[in-house]
């Protein structure tokens, strides 16, 4: 589960450097061994070779909550749920994807106050955890059922 604030129409660098590690978590090379490292040359040289790409993040649920006080929450939200659906993450279901403004164009010192007052944010962002705990559920029970999980892909990237 992913909840950030929008920092004008971008995710925070923070986040920003954990999408550059989860890419490369998910199509990373299984056996660093093969390339000794990071020699760039010997890596090069086994991608172009047939990289496998294994997607190792394939099939896990998850949901993503943007917040902010005035410009880009739902831009962020769709990019980041086109991010882990790109990796062939899946999302736990409607109500785990949320996008709000809170507080909308009001000063930030008193922004805080705006956040502890909005109780329907706060049960949205409930309801995204819960939706996603019950996915969990689901799937480890074998009850859920994603469509299209066993087409071959024409491309791996």
């Amino acid at each position: 589960m992913i909840i950030t604030p929008v920092n004008w129409y971008q995710a925070p660098t923070p986040l920003k450097s954990m999408i550059d590690r989860l890419v490369c978590a998910d199509g990373g090379n299984p056996d660093p061994t093969t390339t000794h490292g990071k020699e760039a040359r010997k890596a090069k040289k086994l991608e172009m070779a047939g990289w496998a790409f294994p997607r190792h993040l394939k099939g896990r649920l998850f949901s993503v909550v943007v917040h902010g006080d005035t410009e880009g929450v739902e831009n962020l939200r769709r990019s980041l749920s086109d991010w882990l659906k790109s990796m062939d993450l899946v999302p736990a279901g409607p109500l785990a994807e949320v996008d709000r403004y809170i507080g909308y164009w009001e000063p930030y010192a008193t922004s805080h106050e705006a956040y502890d007052k909005d109780s329907a944010f706060q049960e949205e962002v409930r309801n995204a955890a819960l939706t996603l705990c019950e996915a969990v559920r689901a799937s480890r029970e074998g009850r859920q059922v994603a469509a299209g999980t066993k087409l071959e892909l024409p491309r791996e990237k």
